[in-house]
């Protein structure tokens, strides 16, 4: 498993020009609707709530708006894909890595997510995965957050041309603006997140627009009404 790793990191190093942006982004909503609804999910569930479906959530509302990261290089076009597939790389107890994949991710709710992310990160742990449940990815998914990571570069998936990292949230002060237009100091829950891009496919301006359009929607989606 760490040969055939190696061999498709080395080869997508070579096949795509990567280029790296991040973007802080505010999980204070997201933080409030998890607070709220932490014991109820969790009975109903069997599992927690984490930032992971909610970041995913909004990557695929981000991805509507900016689809040419929804694609694939080949030869000398770039495939736009009509559906979203959502590979989400999950960590085989530090002796592998897979890449499952919510399929129509964006016809699914932040708890269809949620469920759909649980199920495909348990079925690869105890080696329970179909061929179908690893094809078709259109963009991906690595989250280190657990880890209290900081800033994490990833290789890109081929043959899709973005992968978005989410990292650790943690507590800090920041400026917020009151409903007077004055400012305070507000303590929030606060991440970084970034995304590996190929450089055939976009550039910069339209990767940046694509963060800023994931944090909008992690810090202005009604995320309760999808639970």
């Amino acid at each position: 498993m760490r040969r055939r790793t190696a061999e498709h990191m080395i080869r997508s190093k070579a096949t795509s020009p990567h280029a790296y942006i991040a973007y802080e982004a505010d999980f204070e909503s997201v933080e409030r609707v998890r607070r709220v609804w932490r014991e109820r999910f969790k009975s109903e569930e069997g599992f927690s709530l984490t930032y992971l479906p909610f970041v995913a959530r909004a990557t695929v509302e981000a991805l509507r708006e900016f689809p040419n990261l929804n694609a694939s290089v080949v030869d000398d076009s770039l495939v736009v894909h009509q559906q979203i597939n959502l590979g989400v790389a999950v960590d085989l107890s530090h002796e592998g890595l897979i890449v499952p994949v919510v399929h129509r991710a964006e016809e699914i709710t932040l708890r269809g997510i949620a469920r759909r992310i649980r199920d495909l990160a348990e079925r690869a742990r105890t080696r329970q995965l179909t061929a179908d449940d690893i094809a078709g990815g259109t963009f991906s998914i690595t989250n280190d957050g657990p880890f209290g990571t900081y800033f994490t570069v990833p290789i890109i998936n081929q043959p899709q041309v973005g992968i978005l990292a989410t990292d650790g949230v943690r507590r800090r002060p920041v400026v917020v603006e009151l409903p007077d237009g004055s400012e305070s100091i507000a303590v929030h829950s606060v991440g970084v997140i970034g995304v590996s891009w190929d450089h055939r496919a976009v550039d910069g301006a339209y990767v940046s627009s694509f963060l800023r359009k994931v944090a909008q929607v992690l810090t202005t989606r009604d995320w309760a009404s999808e639970l």
